[in-house]
């Protein structure tokens, strides 16, 4: 089924019939997506007056607590006050939710010990291109992503040229399939978090850094419509769900 949205005057055209999800789940089943050195997320059911509520047990419904860390557990979307003393929600500050995206694809870059996502990288991807998000896929992009254990892998990450460039190409919204956007340790300067915020000028509370998505193979490089799905927690980061819908126009 096709729908015509209209978005900052253009008429564009996408397929709704044919989401494209490109987030990673808490999934306890199997092994679970982790990162920053705590334990593995559970879901479990409540226990009342000695009495576990879940239907199998006897209960007439399932009634799970999930225990879990959105910056290590699952995609999830940030603001600025991930990194700020002041508080600053997710939720107050995201308040649109659809918006045209490129989607890039770079192999990092050595540097030193590290692999790095350079400036001229994500230079050459957008060229003149104007967005509004761009979502960042990296290779080797293999399905191990959705049950990667980072902690103390020194996984790659952005330059702080890079986030600084993006910010001033006007992206307003930074997808990438990472743990962080910054190096796993860094002594606390989460340069490429400050430079995309603008932390140090006026910062941009309405800008937003996603991190634990994963892009299959089969997605094409090139122009798609974002859904930018928040679960509406007031924190600095909640879990969420970015749908793409590839323009048919």
């Amino acid at each position: 089924m096709k729908a015509i949205i209209e978005y900052n005057s253009r008429k564009i055209i996408i397929n709704v019939s044919e989401p494209i999800d490109i987030s990673i789940p808490i999934d306890v089943s199997r092994k679970n997506v982790n990162a920053w050195y705590i334990d593995e997320p559970k879901i479990f059911p409540e226990e009342i007056d000695g009495e576990i509520v879940k239907v199998s047990e006897g209960a007439v419904v399932n009634f799970n607590n999930i225990h879990f860390n959105p910056h290590s557990h699952i995609t999830h979307t940030e603001c600025v006050g991930h990194i700020t003393e002041k508080a600053h929600s997710i939720n107050q500050n995201l308040k649109h939710y659809f918006f045209v995206a490129e989607v890039v694809t770079v192999a990092p870059e050595n540097l030193g010990e590290d692999f790095v996502i350079s400036e001229k990288q994500l230079r050459t991807a957008l060229r003149n291109k104007k967005r509004d998000a761009i979502i960042i896929r990296t290779l080797p992009n293999l399905m191990d992503k959705k049950s990667m254990q980072y902690s103390n892998t020194n996984p790659p990450y952005l330059l702080e040229e890079a986030a600084i460039y993006l910010r001033e190409k006007g992206i307003k919204h930074l997808l990438i399939d990472l743990p962080s956007v910054d190096k796993e340790r860094d002594d606390g300067q989460l340069l490429s978090h400050n430079a995309f915020w603008n932390t140090s000028g006026e910062m941009r509370l309405n800008a937003t850094i996603t991190e634990f998505i994963y892009v299959p193979n089969a997605v094409e490089d090139g122009e798609y419509l974002l859904n930018l799905m928040i679960a509406p927690f007031e924190n600095d980061a909640t879990p969420s769900k970015p749908i793409l819908y590839k323009i048919i126009k």
